[in-house]
């Protein structure tokens, strides 16, 4: 069993402040008693980057809590590895948190697992490009499937790799390039896809600056300079939208971003493909 009275980290403090403020209390237990969980079964294990390895989930499920996801996400997202990677049996969860939980961690296993086959074969006579292409697409159909029968397991899939892009410095530069090529192929189409445009951003940028790191740092400089001109234009803009839509009687909230490294990148190409 795991010691109830196991101290918390501040991160997970963090967490259940965030959760405490929109689930009931029976929920926000649940919560505390599958970090714990979690961080028992993750003992002694350290991610590449040398920080403990509990220190993943408890990102995914953070940022998931910002989206205010229920009770049955948060605490899967604090469970997504334990399957892969501490041995721990889905019936075991089902028994702790339910088969609602059960089915989450299950269904971002299997995710997980195609992402190891991601990398493309070697063997003598074998096309790694054209496997690889097959494997991208063949992840993706899946990943969509995936998303038709619970949208959840590709939620804390798209948390789970947020997080692995963030600390993606501690893998070897063939490695990261690899799996930034992915996050832009398979995964950021994805949160593009349900409209999740922070995640989406972050993903693009952060596999950009993997990719092309140069062109990353120069526009990213660029960009840097312009970030008062550019926040006032937002504000400006959204403050006139708004005081329309009050003049005509609509009550909506306005909100406005700044372009993304990438995307400003994306429309320099197209502005140059278009002689501009």
């Amino acid at each position: 069993m795991v010691a109830k009275d196991k101290v918390l980290s501040e991160g997970a403090k963090t967490l259940i402040e965030r959760v405490s403020a929109y689930l009931p209390d029976e929920s926000i237990d649940l919560v505390g008693q599958a970090y714990r969980y979690a961080d028992e079964c993750h003992d002694g294990q350290l991610r590449k980057s040398g920080e403990p390895y509990i220190a993943h989930p408890l990102e995914a499920a953070l940022f998931l809590s910002e989206l205010r996801l229920d009770p049955d996400t948060i605490i899967a997202a604090l469970l997504h590895d334990v399957v892969e990677d501490c041995g721990v049996s889905l019936d075991e969860i089902t028994q702790r948190f339910g088969p609602e939980v059960s089915k989450l961690v299950d269904g971002v296993t299997k995710l997980t697992r195609m992402d190891d086959k991601l990398q493309p074969p070697v063997e003598d006579g074998g096309d790694p490009m054209d496997d690889a292409e097959h494997l991208h697409a063949e992840s993706l159909r899946k990943m969509l499937v995936s998303m038709a029968e619970d949208i959840r397991v590709v939620l804390i899939k798209l948390a789970d790799r947020l997080h692995n892009m963030q600390t993606l410095d501690a893998l070897p530069p063939e490695k990261r390039r690899r799996i930034a090529q992915e996050t832009l192929d398979i995964y950021s189409p994805l949160a593009h896809r349900l409209g999740i445009w922070e995640i989406k951003w972050r993903l693009d940028d952060l596999a950009f600056r993997h990719l092309d790191e140069e062109k990353y740092r120069e526009i990213s400089g660029i960009l840097a300079a312009k970030r008062t001109e550019r926040e006032d234009f937002i504000e400006k803009v959204t403050s006139a939208l708004s005081e329309e839509l009050t003049r005509y009687g609509i009550t909506a909230e306005v909100t406005g971003r700044p372009k993304g490294i990438y995307s400003t990148y994306r429309k320099i190409q197209k502005y140059q493909a278009q002689g501009k």
